[in-house]
């Protein structure tokens, strides 16, 4: 199953979900083989309208949403929180 990363260019949070995704796909290369598809909201708005968020970045697997960027969260909750996306999504490939 195909996961989608929801995105804006230039946002900060969405930099940071980048960086930390890049530091646990070279920890964890099995996490390489998800199907991650980036979706930049601006580019493909009619395919972002078509889910309920937000807040960017956000990840959905299917239709089930499993997370969005919360401005309260640090980076070290950011990474546990897309550590445990990439696991379920790893889980259910």
């Amino acid at each position: 199953m195909e996961l989608k990363f929801f995105y804006r260019p230039g946002c900060p949070y969405c930099r940071q979900a980048e960086e930390l995704l890049t530091e646990l796909f070279a920890e964890r290369p099995e996490f390489k083989t998800i199907p991650l598809r980036r979706v930049n909201e601006n580019a493909e708005a009619a395919l972002a309208e078509q889910y309920d968020y937000w807040y960017v970045p956000t990840f959905f697997l299917g239709d089930e949403k499993l997370y969005e960027a919360d401005a309260r969260d640090g980076e070290k909750a950011v990474r546990e929180k897309l550590t445990r996306v990439l696991e379920t999504a790893l889980e259910r490939k």
